[in-house]
Parts: C-alpha cells; structure tokens; sequence
C-alpha cells in the first residue's frame, strides 16, 4: 500500500490535470479550434479527477449540460471507494 502523502499527492495531480483539460477545452471551444474529445475527459474524470472536473464545470461553466449526472455518478462511486479503502486500511 502507498503511504497517505503520495495517494494525496496522486489525488490532487489527477484533480489538477482534470480541471486544466476542462479549461483547455472550454478555450478551444470559444477559438472554434479543435477540441478534447470528451471521452477524454471523462477518462480522467474517472481515473480520479472527478472533484477537478466538478470544480472546472462551476469555474469554466463548460460541458454543464452534456455532464449534468455523469460527473457526479462518479464522484460518488470514488467516495464509495475512499470511503471502504479508509475504513479497511487507515481506521
């Protein structure tokens, strides 16, 4: 098991990287230039940035409406999981 500083660590470069590609994109967006497919975006949603890209969705005010449930279906599957993988190693 990863000591608790570097899961931090994993979490928050996730996070950032999330909210960055959501920004990226929402300026692509307004240069009508070629955009970050959204697959992408949910890729790293999923793999742990879903509190970036909720936060990049407030900030930016981008993908509101085509991500309405999905990011939150996934923050919510991620605490599950911080919720079991705390309680089974760090209580």
């Amino acid at each position: 098991m990863l000591p608790m500083n570097y899961l931090l660590y994993i979490f928050l470069s996730l996070n950032a990287i999330t909210l960055i590609a959501f920004g990226v994109d929402k300026y692509l967006a307004i240069s009508n230039r070629y955009r970050i497919s959204e697959k992408n975006l949910l890729f790293w949603a999923l793999i742990g940035g879903s509190v970036g890209a909720i936060a990049a969705q407030r900030l930016f005010r981008h993908k509101t409406q085509k991500f309405k449930y999905v990011l939150w279906m996934i923050l919510s599957v991620h605490s599950a999981i911080g919720w079991f993988l705390w309680n089974r190693y760090f209580h």
